[in-house]
């Protein structure tokens, strides 16, 4: 039987895109939601339709208790041995004029959410001995953007814990690693650029697609990246 998958985040359009890539590649895809349960119990839907299975799992993440009483009975059941945190928000303002809860949630979601989750599902991944723990993060963890330190500090924080993730569980067969993608089409980026301001800013000339994210994301997940670990992958058209 394939590992089976959980993807938090899995309702906005790369953690959609990523759900599809690994449940066409034969894992049960178990979609994490908070507001948006109608959105993922449509993907989750749209899977199953194309012969896929899935389900949906409602919880929020910034809460622990929460994700314990969530998760606790899946690994029970059978242990998740690919976890894709792909959560996260944005909250921004310049930091001279950020208040500290806009300061607090990109964190409590992208990074403390991290570790909400991923804590929990350990110890019944490492007694299967084979595991993929992948973070989404974003190219502003790595060169900063305005008016996103605290989306920064979070994302950048996530290339930390996994580095120090991947060298404590590589004895067990599991890998570590982080995808940050760059400008990404999707309904948040286009609020946020324009065509001609992408084509000025990213080398490629133009904004990546979530499906190219998702198969990054695949291969991780797969037997074929089995000595690749503690890495933070671009996928951002040569912006960094």
């Amino acid at each position: 039987m394939n590992p089976r998958a959980l993807i938090t985040g899995a309702s906005g359009a790369i953690g959609t895109a990523i759900a599809h890539t690994l449940a066409a590649a034969g894992h049960e895809v178990i979609l994490h939601a908070h507001r948006n349960r109608d959105t993922a119990e449509a993907v989750a839907t749209t899977i199953r339709d194309a012969g896929g299975r899935a389900r949906v799992v409602v919880f929020d993440i910034t809460d622990g208790s929460a994700c314990r009483e969530a998760l606790e009975p899946l690994a029970a059941e059978q242990p998740v041995q690919i976890l894709v945190h792909n959560a996260g928000v944005h909250d921004d303002a310049p930091l001279a004029g950020m208040n500290p809860g806009q300061w607090a949630h990109p964190i409590e979601v992208g990074l403390n959410g991290f570790y909400n989750v991923t804590q929990p599902l350990l110890l019944p991944m490492i007694t299967t001995r084979w595991g993929r723990v992948i973070a989404i993060t974003s190219v502003a963890g790595q060169l900063g953007n305005r008016g996103q330190s605290n989306y920064a500090a979070a994302k950048s924080g996530l290339h930390g814990a996994i580095r120090s993730l991947a060298q404590e569980v590589a004895s067990r067969g599991i890998t570590a690693n982080a995808v940050a993608p760059g400008i990404i089409e999707s309904p948040m980026s286009a609020s946020s650029f324009d065509t001609e301001a992408i084509r000025s800013m990213v080398p490629m000339r133009r904004a990546g697609q979530p499906e190219e994210v998702a198969s990054v994301v695949g291969f991780l997940a797969s037997a074929a990246s089995s000595y690749v670990s503690a890495q933070v992958i671009g996928v951002n058209g040569a912006l960094a």
